[in-house]
């Protein structure tokens, strides 16, 4: 016994994680908008280029500057030239050819000018000059003052006279005016931040020079902005520079422009290289290879130095001055790397460099120890390769730094500091031999999120993976494509840089790819969606490449989200852009988009992609034609027919997006069908003999599940026909010339861009004369039909869309002049008829006998007989009436739209591409389903099924004690506001759902509490009929079945902390059926049944079928016909184990269907047993022999069945008048509750387990005539509601 218990809490310990959850899928758990647009940075708003650079060297060579006493020995050697082992001048100008080669390393195309020992009209000469033909772009200004006095206080650097005689001051104010902006300036001499402090205070005096100008009305240019101009100072304005002989006297310019070598000079000199043994001064200039060349030995130190030097200025400065300083110029960036090696090397010798902008301390960052560690490697290396030309070793500094990355990534996320490494892994993509992890573990990296993403942009991956694009390497496409879609979900601004560079081409090459996954060709899909978007030279050249045909062969694939953005991407493509719709034309691609309508994967997406690019299909058309309006009228058909009942609101949203565009271009024809209907309303008001048509009824729709949905009514009557006084069947023209009087006259086109308001009455003889049953008139109702849409989002939109036509309408009062002046006239194009005439044939209306009358307006609607035999009349299909006529309503404009779509402003949008384009943003790789066993959600989750686990274990003892105990402790009772007529218990929370006409309530029967009571929001004079919670082992949702055949699915329906309940989805789950209509056979209104493992909706109630909708999917299953003529009453299923489930009717039957089988063949088994109403009906699943159902009636006969039998096994006959039965799903008991105010408790075998007639306590009162109970589906506690307000639990426990 202890075994079998054990094997019981370790079977249910894991019986909930297996369960599935439904509509907890992020459409379902989010609103449906895109990304906040965050503002780039990353991107210079200009790029700059140095042009010119000014070399001015004043070293007035053999001649020491009188205000410097040099030590001896000194440092003497310029540009690495000792100026005293030639002539002076040659020595000069030796220096000057060797400095440009230095700079022309950096910036080979810039033009260099050389102002050798210079006079000041020199200087001015070179500057203006310079600055003039750069025009607005940088100049650099290079000064070496080794030669003269150091810089004055107030501002003045020294140069010469012509005859070298005096030292002539010159003012950084001049230089100023001279080198104009932008400017970079490079002061190589002692006390240089004199200057720069001096270039600030100068600044700030042409400004206001400038301002006091103004204030003059001297009308003076505005003069540069110096502010901005960039500084690079040897050493600060109290400091000289260093003489140690080692060491070149213009050691910062060495830095600047020959960081190498001068680094490895510094580095020999350190105590650190004495372990490497061997190396001296004279090896370090024979160190192999080129600073080019990244395969050697040198290039590997200089590709190394650069990647160390980026990533501390990227780890230390702000964003936008790195941005500004190491990404807008390539020159700039060279100095500004090489200015942070002049800062460690001349910091060691107590000169601390100075630059404007100013640069925080980087001299001790971590990544100086990598750089000595990489030349320490190097040069161990140095010896035996000069001595036996041993094969170079490339230094691990890359790999080693990849690793450090990764583990990063590891733990990364936006919480934590950015990795150092980032822009090392910039530099790796240059490698071939790392580029494939490289590219792997940037992928990872932008997969972390937006912030990642721009975090990569601002470091400057962008020109790097747009480069990698002209790459044919295979391996390298799923990497691509990955961190292209990764960018281009951040920011869509770089559509126009992939154009320019064609690298459209290569997404288009991987999306025809057949040998490449399909995840990656998603990828491709999503790149070209956002190539194409708002982007002509995008959408043609994605045209060129064949997009529409790459596309199309693919809307077949196995992958649904490479379905979806296809679909996206073909409708992007058509945007505004009519030559790639007539190309979709060609490949009949509207109609391949059709299939999509009904994809059945768990995603709705797919299918609101395909609308969506049906949508702007019809749009995109700006010359109109028949053919064009057409191919129009035939989609807006196919949209209407196939997902206007879609479960998904996202469908209907962009349903009504794509509709709206043929109320836009057809407005004419849209207002003539509003008229039309204004007019016979009103009519039908003043007590005309003209009988109210049933397509208008959907117009003013009788709320509730007895009425039919509009675009049935439509199927009942033949286009152009209408329904006389007699009951006969008459042309509409003949019907229209008697009601109207019209007469035949043409007039001119007008169009509707202007209101008719503002025109008057004579307008309505413009517009468009339609027959009913045209296809304006069944878009019109079908999208009048989407105004009561369950869902308030779909309704709202469909309003705007309506009321945008009734508008125009509204100003016409309609009375007798009305039926006067309009005119009757051909319509010019002569292609409607030939449209209708293709879609219209099969719905005709046969003649009916003049002799059966139908109600007139105003006078009360007929029995329920009258009623049936319209039905039967409608529906007849004996005869066909195939004679078109002429229109009721004038008509002098063609077919053809009124306007182009691409003038028309949108009057409803979604932002579902836009939310959909969010999936892309966020983390794919990184586990979001829950599963992460650490994550709040799992524990929660955990702590939960351990609660479910302990209900069903302690229920179970509940269950065995039934056997001997009465079901008669009420241990609640409270009143709900109104009779409460549906209840269900919570499946493990303390809780439970009542229903009260059209509102809910939630109440904790173990506090007593009530939580909640809030409004389903459904149709005005609607019930609710039916409850059931969904994911109840989990966070649970309620559905709500109204009797007008919504179903409304709520969450925090409790009211958790306050919060009002959340709508998750709504639709109409009986819209499109011929409903029963009110009579004896009609009342159950919505009933459903939830099968959480099967994830599957029944639905029945006053229809002849039953529904099973897929949650997954959120699509319609089957509808299985009921064969009975009377509403189904109860119902109760079995689909994810038997497949098994059972109706109760009105008629006393019990009919009993099998899933698996095809509708018409669904129906196994039928009894006929009870003569009366059936009230419950249950399957019962027993442990030992075949399955049973049992049912009762209102006659009082519970009966029970074995499904395998004809009869009734065994009959247990309980009170007359029985209201409510509840069968417990686990345990041996029934109830059936009676209007004669009292509850029985029975045994399966059919024996009276106790009574219960009187509430608890002294003098308790009699309980009200029941309407409503039910069981917990594991205690054994029954609820109970009576029609006094009254709602009750009675418990087996006393304690509970």
């Amino acid at each position: 016994m202890a075994s079998n218990e054990n094997e019981l809490i370790i079977e249910e310990e894991c019986v909930d994680w297996t369960v599935p959850l439904a509509f907890m899928r992020k459409r379902h758990t989010e609103s449906i908008e895109g990304a906040n647009s965050i503002t780039q940075t990353w991107r210079m708003k200009e790029r700059m280029k140095t042009v010119s650079v000014a070399l001015v060297l004043c070293l007035n060579v053999g001649v020491d500057p009188p205000d410097i006493v040099k030590t001896q020995p000194c440092a003497r050697l310029e540009c690495w030239i000792d100026p005293l082992s030639m002539s002076p001048q040659k020595a000069l100008e030796t220096i000057g050819a060797n400095l440009q080669k230095q700079y022309e390393r950096w910036q080979p195309r810039a033009r260099y000018k050389q102002s050798l020992d210079p006079t000041a009209e020199e200087v001015k000469k070179l500057c203006t000059s310079l600055r003039r033909n750069a025009k607005e772009e940088r100049v650099l200004f290079h000064y070496n003052g080794h030669g003269v006095p150091k810089p004055t206080s107030n501002g003045e650097i020294w140069v010469f006279n012509k005859t070298y005689t005096q030292y002539i001051p010159l003012s950084v104010y001049d230089l100023q005016t001279w080198m104009g902006a932008p400017s970079i300036y490079v002061y190589d001499c002692s006390n240089a931040g004199i200057v720069v402090d001096s270039f600030k205070q100068f600044a700030e005096q042409h400004e206001r020079e400038y301002e006091q100008m103004v204030a003059q009305n001297r009308n003076p240019v505005p003069p540069p902005s110096f502010k901005n101009c960039i500084q690079l100072a040897a050493c600060a304005d109290n400091q000289i520079l260093p003489m140690n002989p080692d060491l070149p006297a213009d050691i910062f310019t060495s830095c600047l422009t020959t960081p190498i070598k001068i680094a490895l000079r510094w580095f020999v000199m350190q105590n650190t290289s004495k372990l490497v043994p061997k190396i001296s001064m004279d090896l370090i200039d024979k160190i192999p290879g080129q600073l080019n060349d990244r395969r050697t030995m040198l290039g590997e130190l200089n590709w190394i130095f650069t990647a160390i030097t980026d990533t501390i200025a990227w780890n230390t400065l702000p964003r936008d001055l790195f941005q500004k300083l190491f990404r807008q110029d390539l020159l700039v960036a060279s100095l500004f790397r090489n200015f942070l090696l002049a800062e460690r090397i001349m910091r060691s010798y107590d000169c601390t460099p100075v630059s404007s902008p100013k640069l925080p301390p980087t001299y001790q960052h971590p990544m100086w120890q990598a750089w000595d560690l990489a030349l320490d490697l190097c040069l161990s290396q140095l010896p035996a390769i000069l001595e036996s030309e041993d094969q170079f070793v490339h230094s691990p500094f890359f790999e080693e730094q990849l690793t450090a990355f990764q583990v990063w990534l590891n733990l990364g996320s936006e919480l934590r500091n950015p990795p150092e490494q980032l822009p090392i892994v910039l530099q790796v993509l240059l490698s071939q031999v790392h580029r494939l992890r490289a590219l792997e573990l940037l992928g990872r990296f932008l997969d972390l999120g937006p912030w990642a993403v721009n975090l990569a942009l601002s470091v400057g991956i962008f020109p790097y993976v747009l480069k990698l694009l002209q790459s044919s390497a295979r391996e390298l496409r799923p990497l691509l494509v990955f961190i292209w879609a990764k960018i281009l979900a951040v920011d869509s601004t770089c559509q126009a840089d992939l154009v320019r560079d064609n690298g459209h081409k290569y997404f288009l090459s991987v999306l025809q790819d057949p040998c490449i996954q399909g995840e990656h060709r998603t990828l491709a899909a999503f790149v070209l969606a956002c190539i194409v978007h708002n982007h002509p030279l995008g959408q043609e050249a994605a045209m060129q490449g064949s997009l529409v045909s790459i596309c199309l062969e693919q809307l077949g694939d196995s992958n649904p989200l490479l379905r979806q953005w296809l679909a996206v991407c073909l409708g992007r493509l058509w945007t505004n852009f009519e030559k790639a719709r007539w190309c979709g034309v060609r490949d009949i691609a509207h109609e391949k988009l059709y299939t999509l309508l009904q994809d059945s994967v768990p995603e709705a997406s797919v299918r609101a992609s395909a609308v969506y690019a049906l949508g702007t299909f019809i749009s995109s058309v700006t010359e109109r034609s028949e053919h064009a309006n057409n191919i129009d009228h035939s989609i807006a058909m196919t949209l209407i027919n196939t997902v206007s009942n879609d479960m998904s609101p996202l469908v209907r949203k962009e349903l009504i997006v794509a509709l709206q565009w043929m109320v836009l271009l057809f407005e004419n024809s849209f207002l003539s069908v509003a008229l039309q209907e204004e007019g016979t309303r009103s009519r039908d008001s003043l007590g005309s003999q003209v009988l109210m048509l049933p397509g208008e009824a959907s117009m003013s729709p009788m709320m509730g599940m007895r009425r039919i949905a509009s675009r049935d009514r439509l199927k009942m009557l033949a286009p152009g026909t209408l329904i006389s006084v007699d009951g006969s069947v008459a042309p509409a023209a003949m019907a229209a010339s008697d009601i109207l009087h019209s007469n035949v006259d043409r007039i001119k086109r007008v169009s509707s861009s202007s209101s008719i308001c503002s025109l008057g009455h004579s307008t309505l003889s413009s517009l468009p004369a339609l027959a009913y049953g045209s296809i304006y008139m069944k878009l019109w109702h079908g999208l009048t039909a989407m105004d009561t849409d369950p869902h308030p989002g779909v309704s709202h939109m469909s309003h705007t869309v309506t009321n945008y036509i009734r508008d125009q309408t509204s100003y016409v009062f309609v009375d007798s002049d009305f039926h006067k002046d309009v005119n009757h006239v051909k319509d010019p194009t002569g292609a409607k008829d030939l449209g209708e005439a293709k879609l219209s044939s099969s719905l005709s209306l046969p003649p009916s006998p003049s002799s059966r009358p139908l109600f007139l307006a105003g006078e009360s609607p007929p029995t329920t007989g009258s009623n049936m035999e319209l039905h039967r009349l409608t529906t007849s299909r004996s005869a066909h009436i195939t004679s078109r006529t002429r229109k009721m309503v004038p008509n002098t404009i063609s077919e053809e739209s009124d306007e182009t779509a691409g003038s028309r402003k949108p009057l409803v949008s979604t932002q579902f591409v836009e939310w959909s384009c969010k999936y892309f943003a966020q983390s794919v790789m990184k586990n979001q389903n829950g599963s992460d066993s650490e994550s709040n959600l799992h524990c929660e989750r955990e702590w939960r099924y351990f609660r479910n686990r302990h209900v069903r274990v302690d229920s179970k003892e509940e269950q065995r004690k039934m056997a001997t105990g009465r079901l008669e402790h009420q241990i609640f009772n409270s009143r709900s506001p109104s009779p409460p007529s549906v209840i269900l218990f919570h499946p493990y929370d303390p809780h439970f759902a009542v229903a009260c006409k059209d509102s809910f309530g939630i109440w904790d029967w173990y506090s007593g509490t009530k939580m909640s009571y809030c409004s389903n929001r459904a149709s005005k004079g609607s019930r609710i009929t039916s409850l059931e919670f969904v994911n109840g082992h989990d966070m649970s949702l309620l559905l709500v079945a109204s009797d007008d055949g919504s179903v409304r699915l709520w969450n925090n329906y409790s009211l958790v902390m306050g919060k009002e309940p959340l709508l998750v989805t709504a639709w109409q789950a009986l819209s499109d059926v011929q409903h029963l209509g009110r009579s004896a056979n009609a009342g159950s209104g919505l009933l459903m049944s939830w099968e959480q493992n099967a994830q599957q909706l029944v639905v029945t109630g006053d229809a002849r079928i039953i529904r099973i909708w897929d949650a997954e999917s959120e699509l319609k299953v089957v509808d299985i016909p009921t064969g009975a003529d009377n509403c189904v009453t109860s119902i109760s299923t079995d689909l994810s184990e038997s497949n098994l489930l059972v109706a109760g009717c009105g008629d006393g039957s019990i009919r009993l269907f099998d899933r698996r089988l095809p509708p018409h063949e669904a129906r196994i088994m039928t009894w006929r047993e009870h003569a009366s109403w059936v009230v419950g009906v249950h399957l019962r699943f027993p442990t030992t022999g075949a399955r049973r159902v049992i049912s009762g009636c209102v006659g009082g006969d519970v009966r029970f069945f074995d499904i395998r039998r004809n009869t009734s096994v065994s009959t247990c006959q309980t009170a007359q008048g029985m209201t409510a039965m509840a069968v417990h799903k686990e345990a041996d008991a029934f109830a059936c509750g009676s209007i004669n105010q009292f509850i029985s408790a029975y045994n399966m075998e059919g024996n009276l387990i106790n009574t219960i007639k009187y509430h608890e306590g002294f003098m308790g009162p009699r309980i009200g005539p029941v309407r409503c109970l039910a069981f917990h589906p594991h205690r054994v506690c029954l609820a109970a509601g009576s029609i006094d307000n009254s709602i009750s639990v009675y418990s087996i426990d006393p304690k509970r």
